[in-house]
Formats: C-alpha cells, structure tokens, sequence
C-alpha cells in the first residue's frame, strides 16, 4: 500500500502524456500488488488464494518494467527509482513466504 501511494504521488505530477502512457500502467501495476494479495486473502480454496498470489508477483515484475522505464525516460529522480527499486526487490520474498505459508496451513 504505501509503494502504492509513493508511486501515485509522483505520477500524479507529471506532465500529461507521461501520465497517460507510462503512469497510469505503472500505477496499475503497483495497485495490482497488494489488490490481488487482498483478493487472494478474501477466497476460501487454498489454490484460489495462491492463484492470486501468484498475480501479485507477476504485478511485481510489472513494476519492474515500469520503473525502468521511468528512469530511462527522466520521469524519475535517482533517488526515487531507488527507493522504489527496492521496495520491489523486497516484495517477491515477502510473497513467496505468503505462499509457502498458505501451502503449509491450509487444506485444499
């Protein structure tokens, strides 16, 4: 969630076209991370909720993309696509262990 914020306040000050092709996809896919974990924490079968899981690590690797993006386009300052760089490479253990957790405590 706070990824979230951080990249939507940056965004957000852009100049139009940067926010409608390269923001608003990096906005959704940062949105997408923690939207699918919450929808995954919300279904009951175990394989429904790895599922989602699942769709958050592919909106990680998204975010990548789009990270690189922005700094290759100047949309970024360094600091901000550190910052945001490693928030992302926290993000797959974090996901991982979530589905590692669900594997070991829930039945089918």
């Amino acid at each position: 969630m706070f990824l979230s914020k951080y990249v939507w306040d940056i965004v957000i000050s852009w100049e139009w076209f940067a926010k409608q092709t390269v923001g608003s996809q990096f906005v959704r896919s940062v949105d997408s991370i923690s939207a699918n974990i919450a929808e995954g924490f919300g279904r009951y079968g175990k394989k429904d909720k790895i599922r989602f899981y699942h769709y958050s690590f592919g909106s990680v690797k998204e975010s990548f993309d789009w990270n690189e993006k922005s700094k290759s386009r100047n949309l970024f300052s360094s600091e901000q696509y550190k910052h945001i760089l490693n928030e992302l490479q926290n993000l797959p253990k974090e996901i991982n262990q979530l589905i590692q957790f669900t594997n070991q405590r829930l039945k089918e």
